[in-house]
């Protein structure tokens, strides 16, 4: 469906946070980024929907081609949802309106000025019901508990019909067992619908529980690329060894600590 040839990026600055990178990623994969923070998985999301420009190297998606002109990369980005850590809803209007936004994308700047389509409505209570929330349809989204917000960020992406949902660490500001519901709603939705995302997590038993394939990158480097039953702890160690002190263990540790489980954040 999409992929990544050479891709590398460096900052102004000099500073390389993604080295050249080759990955396929294929229709109604269910994938996750996994590494330590700073190890360039939001500059590879970022690269997937043109929000960052390789410094070298080509996304291309099969049937549209490379994302190397504007008109490619407008139709790639109305085929592509991204969903955030901090839901970036408008809170003083309702959760319908907020939805409804996914639509802008197919139309022009100007019929959007105007109040959209009532089949735009129905798009986004329907993509409501899914995720649960239609009966919350007319409240404020300032109203709704970080849970409810994340999954009204799920339905404003599934609004846009995509085939590609990009999540960066959607849920790292949620409670354990809210973060656990709000993956596995994701999971499912995307399963069921054939739409491939791309999911970056801290989380390592989530990452086993529901990917397809991991992906681990470390200092800006693909160091893994499998099913989650071969990241062992072997590989999980080589994954964060570069990882930020803050990370590991104290200076004179013994052994590497490894990032938590939900389960032992919970406790």
């Amino acid at each position: 469906m999409i992929t990544l040839s050479g891709v590398s990026v460096t900052y102004p600055g000099g500073a390389t946070a993604l080295h050249p990178t080759t990955l396929s990623l294929s229709a109604g994969q269910f994938v996750v980024l996994l590494g330590p923070s700073g190890a360039g998985k939001s500059t590879l999301l970022r690269t997937l929907n043109g929000l960052v420009r390789p410094t070298a190297g080509r996304v291309e998606l099969d049937g549209l081609g490379a994302l190397d002109c504007p008109r490619r990369l407008r139709e790639h980005r109305k085929r592509t949802a991204t969903i955030f850590q901090q839901h970036q809803l408008i809170g003083h209007i309702s959760v319908l309106s907020n939805v409804m936004l996914g639509r802008l994308g197919y139309h022009s700047t100007w019929r959007s000025l105007l109040p959209l389509p009532r089949r735009d409505h129905l798009i986004s209570l329907e993509c409501l019901e899914k995720v649960g929330l239609a009966d919350r349809a007319l409240d404020r989204a300032d109203a709704l508990s970080g849970g409810q917000q994340q999954r009204v960020g799920l339905a404003r992406a599934l609004a846009q019909h995509p085939g590609l949902v990009l999540a960066d660490e959607p849920v790292a500001s949620l409670d354990p067992a809210t973060a656990r519901r709000a993956l596995l709603l994701l999971h499912d939705i995307c399963k069921g619908e054939g739409i491939t995302a791309v999911v970056s997590l801290h989380q390592v038993d989530l990452a086993r529980q529901f990917a397809d394939r991991v992906i681990g990158i470390s200092a800006g480097r693909v160091v893994f690329d499998g099913p989650p039953r071969e990241l062992t702890e072997v590989e999980l160690r080589r994954l964060y060894e570069h990882a930020a002190p803050s990370v590991r263990q104290p200076p004179g540790a013994a052994a590497f600590s490894l990032p938590p489980t939900t389960a032992e954040v919970r406790a």
